[in-house]
């Protein structure tokens, strides 16, 4: 039995993800998946409120981490680099988590109903990205627009580093970035 709650919320992310990647997602159960961690159902859902959960439980720190990023960025920075800063801050907590990270992208992936559990957390974590930027006095449509961009290159930065681990989050991250940066300096020809 595990000793802590952090211990047994571990437990219980690491044997979700090893029957969802062996069965399935909508295979597994949840009494399955308190089995493998060896604790009882009713632990699994003090942890999470359902199955799905399980997969998504580090989006509040990514979003704490993001909105303190943006809203301690140094004063005079373009949206777009008050950005690029707090999706370097908070990609640590992705690097820290790589193994969880990589096969949960892929379990993901292969499950339309994460995928769209996926889509909406996302939706969700960029409005509060656009209203962090709003605090700081960018304009409504400038914020939700550089919240969107922003993280279509964070979310395409993580990708290319699950698919090239070679190189730092960061790095990739860095790459996004000059590609936006690249695209809107290219004439409309």
């Amino acid at each position: 039995m595990p000793r802590s709650g952090l211990e047994a919320r571990r437990r219980l992310q690491q044997a979700a993800l090893e029957l969802y990647r062996e069965r399935g997602f909508d295979q597994t159960t949840t009494a399955e998946i308190a089995a493998r961690a060896g604790v009882n159902e009713r632990t699994f859902f003090r942890h999470f409120p359902d199955k799905r959960e399980v997969l998504f439980h580090g989006e509040a720190d990514l979003r704490a981490e993001l909105m303190r990023s943006v809203t301690e960025a140094p004063d005079g920075l373009r949206p777009l680099e008050i950005l690029l800063r707090a999706f370097r801050e908070a990609g640590r907590i992705l690097e820290e988590n790589r193994p969880f990270s990589e096969p949960r992208l892929e379990v993901i992936a292969k499950t339309p109903a994460l995928r769209e559990r996926e889509l909406a957390k996302a939706a969700s974590l960029t409005e509060a990205v656009a209203e962090a930027l709003r605090q700081r006095g960018v304009a409504d449509r400038l914020a939700g627009l550089a919240a969107q961009t922003g993280w279509a290159a964070f979310h395409q930065a993580a990708g290319a580093w699950i698919d090239d681990p070679s190189q730092s989050l960061d790095a990739h991250l860095s790459r996004a970035f000059d590609d936006l940066r690249a695209l809107s300096a290219t004439s409309g020809s």
